[in-house]
């Protein structure tokens, strides 16, 4: 009997070992609602299948369409956690979409609906090093290191940004028409891209919750998230389907606690609200936080349904130069879920809701904007008013989502 040569033996036993890994996923997407449901994420927690593989690749089919998608590594540790996509579905309806997932790499590319962005700052001013991650002592002057001074994050709809700093909060680029543009304009558009018609700032957040910033509360007024013995950003996924950005802090002195916090925001495709999770490393006791939206210039219009959802409408010069700005109107609207809200209360710059959240390790809400230099949104009050009404009963009737191993 001829025997095979070691060195060849061990060439075919290697190559059996690299045969990729495949599973086959039905997800079911039920709409119960009495209205159709666009572009309504889905999240599939790998983790939660139990397989006996790492995923590295994905493929979404509605029958022989293929759906864009994306795998998230939620921890950093190169390995994913999650497998996001968007799809419509109809009013009392359902879609079955089959998933494929496996070992091998793909190279296969979506056309970017969404856009997420964290930059360096080096020595020369025109030029910056892309991020992931930026922690400081909570001591730190960290407001100048991140270039417009935080993570940046956009839909075709709206953009968003999160200071680096004590205040945390959300600052608002509105657009005159729809498309990405933070990685071109950088937040901040030149003159001959604004000749374009690119968008701009639209809000000066001041020491508010501009739009849906969690703050602190001491009774009578929102507070920024200080002392901290460690303030960080990371920023998770930037497309194609949804972006992923985390402030976070360590050691945040707090109603006599320390608190361990990360406020992670999350923007799909054609959504102009980010989803907005607030996790904590263990269950909270009896602290008591607040957001909500800014009381653009001390005099906005505001709307509430006492409830939980809240919304003003305002003008103000975005920026503190007067003379090449024009004032802008924007629309803001928080909605957080009744089981969360303790009381109705508003300070000097914002409508606000105090939340808390005893016994649990994180809570969820959402927030969203619109600017009327947009040629597709809401150029009224009313108009943006009654569509906080609809978005929030939007948000009450999510999808169910189910998912069964097929092979």
């Amino acid at each position: 009997m001829k025997t095979l040569p070691l060195t060849l033996l061990a060439l075919l036993c290697g190559t059996a070992g690299i045969h990729a890994h495949e599973k086959e996923i039905k997800v079911t997407v039920e709409n119960t609602w009495h209205k159709a449901k666009t572009d309504e994420p889905v999240v599939i927690d790998l983790n939660a299948l139990k397989l006996d593989f790492t995923v590295k690749s994905a493929v979404v089919k509605d029958g022989e369409t293929e759906i864009p998608s994306q795998l998230d590594d939620m921890n950093f540790d190169m390995k994913a956690d999650e497998l996001a996509f968007v799809t419509d579905v109809p009013a009392n309806g359902k879609k079955e979409l089959v998933v494929t997932l496996s070992t091998e790499k793909s190279d296969r590319k979506y056309p970017a609906r969404v856009y997420a962005q964290m930059l360096f700052r080096t020595s020369k001013n025109d030029q910056y090093a892309k991020g992931t991650a930026i922690y400081a002592p909570g001591d730190s002057y960290t407001y100048t290191v991140l270039h417009h001074h935080g993570i940046a994050f956009e839909s075709e709809l709206v953009a968003y940004r999160i200071y680096y700093n004590e205040k945390q909060t959300t600052d608002l680029y509105g657009k005159f028409k729809k498309g990405l543009e933070i990685e071109e304009s950088m937040f901040y558009p030149t003159d001959e891209q604004l000749e374009r018609g690119f968008g701009d700032d639209v809000i000066l957040v001041r020491n508010s919750c501009g739009a849906g910033t969690l703050k602190g509360w001491n009774g009578k007024e929102a507070t920024h998230i200080m002392p901290v013995a460690v303030r960080g950003q990371r920023l998770i996924a930037s497309g194609p389907v949804r972006t992923i950005a985390d402030a976070e802090v360590k050691g945040w002195e707090y109603q006599g606690k320390e608190l361990n916090m990360i406020n992670r925001y999350t923007l799909y495709a054609g959504h102009r609200d980010a989803q907005v999770d607030i996790i904590f490393d263990q269950p909270l006791g009896q602290e008591e936080f607040c957001t909500g939206v800014q009381n653009i210039a001390g005099n906005a219009a505001m709307f509430s349904d006492h409830e939980g959802l809240v919304g003003s409408w305002g003008t103000d010069w975005p920026v503190n130069d007067t003379i090449k700005y024009k004032k802008e109107t924007v629309g803001l609207g928080t909605s957080i879920p009744r089981q969360y809200i303790k009381k109705e209360a508003k300070d000097k710059e914002n409508f606000l809701y105090t939340v808390s959240a005893p016994g649990k390790d994180r809570f969820t809400y959402h927030t969203t904007f619109t600017s009327t230099k947009e040629t597709f949104g809401y150029p009224t009050k009313e108009a943006w008013f009654s569509y906080l009404e609809e978005w929030k009963k939007e948000l009450e009737h999510p999808c169910k989502v189910s998912v069964q191993i097929v092979r």
